[in-house]
């Protein structure tokens, strides 16, 4: 069983940036990987970005190529989004997911954090 808390989220201008933190619990964290999803106000849950859980394999979706990071501290259970060069279509609740491969899929997860949402103003 893995529980997964989501911080940092918050309203930042067009341009900023924001730090995502996902702190893990439960003792198979570094066997999972780690993703984000987001979600907008009346469109389905998006990929973002996946790590492995060595950390040594990432996959982003395209929307955020270039500028968002994802990176894992397996010492700390947290898993981090480092988002730069934010725009206003990145408005949207952020998710962190657990699952055993990585996968771009929402039904790829079996641990979903409550979310955080992020708001980008113009």
């Amino acid at each position: 069983q893995v529980q997964l808390v989501e911080s940092g989220g918050g309203l930042v201008q067009a341009g900023g940036s924001l730090r995502l933190s996902c702190a893990a619990s439960g003792r198979t964290f570094s066997s999972y990987a780690m993703a984000w999803f987001r979600q907008a106000p009346g469109k389905e849950r998006e990929f973002v970005v996946v790590i492995s859980w060595t950390g040594g394999r990432t996959y982003y979706g395209d929307s955020v190529k270039g500028r968002f990071t994802i990176s894992r501290d397996t010492a700390k259970n947290t898993v981090y989004l480092h988002m730069n060069s934010l725009k206003p279509e990145d408005t949207a609740v952020y998710y962190c997911a657990a699952g055993p491969r990585l996968s771009t899929v929402v039904t790829g997860y079996d641990y979903w954090g409550q979310g955080t949402q992020v708001t980008v103003s113009s």
